[in-house]
């Protein structure tokens, strides 16, 4: 057996809306509005490295799951199944795996070689700060696979309707002045139910941290009721 060991250094910190992992969208895709943004560190920042990226509509992005690095478990809990059935740590896209490597398929928004290398991506599920190890372009032709079985996960999960109160109304008129798509994303967010598997409605109140905002929000008979925009 081989004791060979590698050793990765991410090529930058991606930028993101998702001050912690709460909230995040279990897929890439699932929140459009959700956009981040990749300032290419030296020696990577150079514009011949991204020549003829702007060709393609999507990349795969590696990245590590840096909070919850050497935590890996044989056996998880998808929330897909309701948190009570496990399945092989291999057979989710859990991040608590043996090298905590992620990729995520997000649309390829803008390329800014001006100053150095700045990539800007759409339908990002990465939590601010993450490291990236590499972006490979996405070829339709051999990668979208339209009779591939999707396991437990075949099919997008059930949506809630997202209602805002008076209240946060009028902060979000406040807040979108700065962030313009900020109706969208959280809109996107919580009518993916980023509640544990296991939460019951209830009167219990969450909450998700998207950019400096802090969004109080609860679920109450299949609706996702934003009572407060907070900001931090």
């Amino acid at each position: 057996m081989s004791d060979t060991s590698f050793a990765f250094q991410p090529i930058g910190f991606i930028a993101t809306p998702f001050a912690d992992k709460f909230g995040i969208p279990r897929q890439p895709q699932l929140a459009p509005h959700a956009t981040g943004t990749l300032q290419l560190l030296a020696p990577y920042n150079r514009a011949e490295a991204v020549r003829g990226l702007e060709a393609f509509s999507h990349v795969w992005l590696s990245w590590v799951f840096h909070q919850t690095a050497g935590q890996w478990q044989p056996t998880v809990r998808p929330p897909r199944l309701g948190g009570n059935r496990r399945v092989g740590v291999f057979a989710s896209r859990s991040p608590f795996r043996p090298n905590p490597l992620g990729l995520s398929l997000v649309a390829l928004a803008g390329i800014d070689t001006r100053d150095g290398v700045t990539l800007s991506f759409t339908g990002v599920d990465l939590v601010d700060g993450t490291p990236i190890l590499d972006i490979k372009p996405y070829i339709p032709f051999v990668e979208s696979q339209p009779a591939a079985r999707g396991g437990f996960v075949d099919g997008p999960p059930p949506r809630l309707e997202v209602v805002f109160s008076p209240a946060a109304s009028a902060s979000l008129a406040t807040h979108a002045l700065r962030y313009p798509a900020l109706p969208e994303l959280i809109r996107e967010v919580l009518a993916q139910d980023p509640r544990p598997a296991y939460a019951d409605e209830g009167e219990r109140q969450y909450g998700v941290r998207l950019y400096t905002l802090d969004i109080k929000w609860r679920c109450q008979h299949g609706q996702a009721i934003v009572d407060e925009i907070i900001a931090l």
